[in-house]
């Protein structure tokens, strides 16, 4: 009897189904060096156990997209294995810092299911749940993925699709317990930008680029224990190229904004995204951001900022998004909404 796996095909998936995913991850320093390594990431707040402390948390937590990546890395083998694209995210909301020491396992279940017209692959939907080792959840957010069919006979299954939230509202936002930025250290974070200094509509261009190198990807993509075909087998896609894991350009992304945006510290919420176009190594990354709403909070000094985040290669012109048909410019790779903790 083979003892091999190869996956969940799109016919596999049945709504209601929750998969437990295998293998939980302790995390440790070591994540965060690596991930400040991969990463241009100078969070403060991710960087200094004594910034974090000054900021009412216990030490300094673990980046919010290292814990992302690893749970998400869990669901791969069980969800996107047989992926041919990553194509969106909604409702996703940070519960809990992680921190050293934290062990991260995930569960997901299957929300929503449609077969795509050629009959060669179809879209699962899926509410991914990450949890620590006391069983709290620290991480909740739907995905949705186009799957190839195994088998091409399948009937295809009856179309569901969830109805989900443009965006969390921020009356959801879960502040982490204790985080006051009343006696917030603006030098030490880098910038003097605060919540009030942000308007609605506004667009910053955050300067800096980086070029995707193969072998930073392919250490990345393992150090998440992300398993997806298409980043690690280039016989996988046509073009013989290795698809650049999507997480990736989202850090890379986010880390980037950090010129411009060095007081956004802490992600709790993610509203929606794109991976607009694909990444393949040589491509120069640069960002941008544009503000879409601000909110107050319950903490003490602490601000909620909408932002877009964008992430396009060389040769994007300033701040272009779409085109006159409504669709991703071929140099937009990434289209994110997220909310962000910032001090008043």
């Amino acid at each position: 009897m083979a003892k091999t796996n190869p996956g969940r095909f799109f016919e596999d998936y049945k709504i209601g189904d929750v998969i437990r995913h295998a293998v939980p991850r302790t995390v440790a320093e070591g994540e965060r060096a690596l991930y400040h390594a991969l990463y241009p990431a100078r969070g403060a707040l991710y960087s200094s156990d004594e910034f974090a402390a000054r900021c009412g948390l216990e030490g300094a937590p673990i980046d919010d997209l290292a814990a992302f990546h690893v749970v998400f890395g869990k669901t791969v083998p069980d969800v996107s294995l047989n992926a041919v694209a990553n194509l969106g995210y909604a409702e996703g909301r940070w519960l809990k810092p992680v921190y050293p020491g934290d062990t991260l396992r995930a569960e997901s279940e299957v929300i929503g299911v449609k077969q795509n017209s050629n009959g060669k692959s179809g879209v699962v939907y899926v509410r991914t749940r990450g949890f620590n080792q006391i069983d709290e959840p620290v991480l909740d957010y739907v995905r949705w993925v186009m799957v190839r069919k195994g088998n091409l006979d399948a009937p295809a299954p009856e179309t569901h699709i969830p109805e989900l939230s443009q965006t969390v509202a921020p009356q959801d936002l879960v502040i982490p317990e204790g985080l006051d930025f009343t006696d917030y250290d603006f030098d030490l974070a880098g910038e003097p930008h605060r919540w009030s200094d942000y308007e609605i509509g506004e667009k910053i261009d955050h300067v800096d680029g980086v070029t995707i190198e193969e072998a930073e990807h392919m250490l990345a993509t393992r150090l998440w224990q992300n398993t997806a075909k298409v980043h690690f087998d280039a016989t996988f896609r046509p073009d013989g190229q290795r698809l650049i894991y999507g997480g990736h350009i989202i850090s890379m992304a986010r880390a980037l904004s950090f010129n411009g945006l060095a007081n956004a510290q802490m992600i709790v919420a993610l509203n929606g995204g794109a991976h607009a176009n694909p990444c393949f190594a040589g491509d120069t990354v640069k960002a941008w951001s544009e503000v879409l709403d601000r909110a107050e909070t319950g903490a003490p000094g602490v601000g909620a900022i909408r932002l877009r985040l964008v992430a396009v290669k060389q040769g994007a012109a300033e701040f272009a998004l779409k085109g006159e048909d409504g669709k991703y410019l071929p140099e937009v790779l990434l289209d994110l909404d997220y909310w962000a903790l910032i001090p008043l």
